[in-house]
């Protein structure tokens, strides 16, 4: 939630040049960036800011599956290397796309309220994943969503889809394929709601770690932009995909391993716990790893689960 304006003690320290703000070109990335820029200025009137396209590597790249061109950094790493020379002072990003390994030089200084973080089935007959017809044929290019896929339903057939959420969206409107999914946060961002045919739940399809939320980046020395994103920093998603985050460091998988986790912070008795769940899978569905607990710190309690997950057999289906 943001905060009441700041002071104009505050806003005495703005910097005196606009901030630029590193963006993807995608309808779904402009979006966000947009978002972002709106809720900086409303919590500081007198900011100037600008906006910078960055092509990155996913989005160069639509003619494989983002497995086959590798899983870290294909939406980030150009955008990374922009705020580190300087050419723009702030990136934001999907966060379910940074990789899990610290960035040198660089810091999140904002994770926002996080938005629906469940996946959805898009069809074009409107059918729940469980009213699709045998062999039907169901477009993802997400190793996680495929292997969960098919262990709810072995029959399906899963084939590559690639393309902005509007493109994929159309895709399975005139009936490339027989369902999609996608995750619910860039489709409701984008106003595509009503294509919506079912809310996959958790216990079907668990999210990848971050799913939902918007980190904004800014380097790790900037005192201005670190002071600028204070307010858009959302403390309970913060905690919970940092539980999400640490289970899949913990593990050793990147961002396109089939490793699921979902976490909530649940406020208490003047405590705060976060209640996670972590998924690790084989490709082909077949055998499925789930692991849940709670705790009150996130990094212990991503740690830990991970720790069960590979007690139970992890690291086999990683390789």
């Amino acid at each position: 939630m943001l905060s009441a304006r700041h002071s104009a003690l505050d806003a005495r320290h703005l910097p005196r040049t606009p901030v630029t703000l590193g963006t993807r070109g995608s309808p779904l990335a402009r979006w966000q960036t947009d978002w972002v820029l709106a809720r900086l200025r409303w919590a500081w009137p007198e900011l100037r800011c600008e906006t910078k396209l960055i092509t990155t590597t996913g989005d160069r790249v639509l003619d494989k599956p983002l497995p086959e061109i590798g899983g870290k950094g294909l939406f980030t790493e150009e955008l990374e290397c922009a705020l580190r020379s300087g050419e723009i002072d702030l990136a934001v990003h999907s966060l379910k796309d940074l990789p899990i390994e610290d960035a040198p030089g660089l810091v999140l200084g904002a994770i926002c309220a996080r938005e629906d973080a469940r996946d959805v089935l898009i069809a074009r007959d409107a059918s729940a994943l469980a009213g699709l017809p045998d062999g039907a044929r169901v477009g993802t290019s997400s190793l996680r969503r495929s292997a969960q896929l098919l262990a709810a339903r072995p029959d399906v057939t899963v084939l590559p889809l690639r393309g902005n959420v509007d493109t994929r969206v159309r895709k399975a409107l005139r009936g490339d394929y027989d369902a999609i999914v996608l995750a619910a946060a860039g489709v409701l961002r984008l106003g595509l709601g009503e294509h919506i045919a079912e809310y996959l739940p958790f216990e079907v399809m668990l999210p990848a770690p971050g799913q939902g939320a918007l980190a904004v980046q800014c380097r790790a020395d900037d005192d201005d932009g670190l002071q600028l994103l204070a307010p858009l920093d959302d403390h309970a998603s913060r905690a919970a995909v940092t539980a999400e985050r640490t289970f899949l460091k913990a593990l050793g998988g990147g961002c396109s391993a089939p490793v699921a986790a979902f976490a909530e912070s649940r406020i208490g008795n003047r405590t705060s716990i976060i209640a996670m769940t972590g998924l690790v899978a084989s490709p082909d569905g077949r055998r499925v790893i789930r692991v849940s607990g709670e705790g009150d710190y996130p990094t212990t309690l991503g740690a830990e689960l991970a720790r069960q997950a590979l007690a139970q057999g992890a690291r086999e289906l990683l390789r």
